[in-house]
């Protein structure tokens, strides 16, 4: 019997400096294979996808649909569940929940980029969005950066509010703040993570900042303003997550940025050629880093989860 893990126990399982840790040795890893995800337009207007990947030692499949209109319907936008197997001997290990999966190792690859790029990590974080996505940003950085405030923006002012309830739940300083835009002088670390249907940002951030844009992870989805990702490339440093991102960085693609020309994050854990090419010709503008997803990220979970809960040792363990 394999274990399934409730939204509790996966967010247990996978703690945000551990996890980070597991992201960056995955990326290290010649034995990881990850095809391209699979993504089935759904009838009402969602996406169903399918994300297979494998190692050595485990294989996953998460398997989540999207649908951007479910706060109408009190549902989350994101569900579905990742199926861990073991390699060797195909048994299913455990069942871990989906969206928390999502969100946690979504914000542990901003916060492995952020301990890798950023030039300064004492905050104030701002975090535009304050989805759920928000929330496990706001975690990943106070967790694994030691920011303690974190300022709020959001078209929601209830959301807003509450994710400032949550940081101070963390024990940190935040606020909510009227217009993202307006206040991104002052914020060294910034995280964007709307709901990517139109620009949110058109603001140049200042130039010893960090950001993580995470919301907008196809073409057509855009966060930040075309202009502002025109003057990140000539002024600042590009990285994106994967090299999925040639056909998915929205905000860069609309932008008319050779993406395939940007290196990624594990060209710069790597130090890889393309990296220190691009390295040396870096300027002395923001960094931005332009996450889109990647089913390697739900195998690095995986492990996580898998080491953590000894679940490879104990494969008849029900719950935990």
């Amino acid at each position: 019997m394999s274990t399934h893990l409730s939204p509790a126990q996966t967010a247990q399982a996978l703690p945000y400096p551990a996890l980070a840790r597991h992201i960056e040795a995955l990326l290290q890893d010649p034995t990881v294979k990850v095809p391209a995800r699979m993504v089935l337009p759904l009838a009402g207007g969602g996406s169903y996808f399918v994300m297979p990947a494998t190692d050595a030692t485990l294989a996953i499949s998460k398997l989540i649909t999207f649908i951007p209109d479910n706060a109408s319907r009190q549902l989350p936008s994101i569900q579905g569940d990742v199926v861990v197997f073991d390699a060797a001997t195909g048994q299913r290990l455990c069942i871990l929940d989906g969206p928390t999966v999502t969100a946690r190792r979504t914000a542990a690859v901003s916060l492995l980029a952020a301990q890798k790029l950023a030039c300064r990590t004492d905050g104030p974080l701002l975090i535009v969005g304050a989805g759920v996505q928000g929330h496990s940003h706001a975690e990943a950085f106070a967790a694994g950066l030691g920011v303690r405030e974190v300022w709020v923006a959001s078209r929601s002012a209830a959301s807003a509010d509450a994710l400032v309830r949550h940081c101070h739940g963390l024990g940190l300083r935040a606020q909510r703040v009227e217009d993202a835009n307006a206040v991104l002088a002052e914020c060294p670390l910034v995280v964007s993570t709307t709901s990517a249907q139109e620009v949110a940002l058109r603001t140049m951030p200042r130039a010893d900042a960090f950001v993580a844009a995470v919301g907008a992870f196809t073409p057509r989805m855009v966060e930040w303003d075309a202009a502002v990702c025109q003057r990140l490339a000539q002024e600042g440093t590009l990285v994106v997550d994967t090299r999925d991102a040639d056909h998915e960085a929205g905000d860069l693609l609309q932008a008319g940025i050779d993406v395939p020309t940007v290196p990624t994050l594990g060209d710069v854990i790597a130090g890889s050629a393309t990296w220190a090419d691009y390295a040396t010709q870096r300027r002395s503008g923001p960094v931005f880093f332009k996450s889109c997803g990647w089913a390697g990220w739900d195998l690095a979970a995986a492990r996580c989860a898998s080491s953590g809960l000894g679940l490879r040792l104990d494969l008849q363990t029900p719950g935990v």
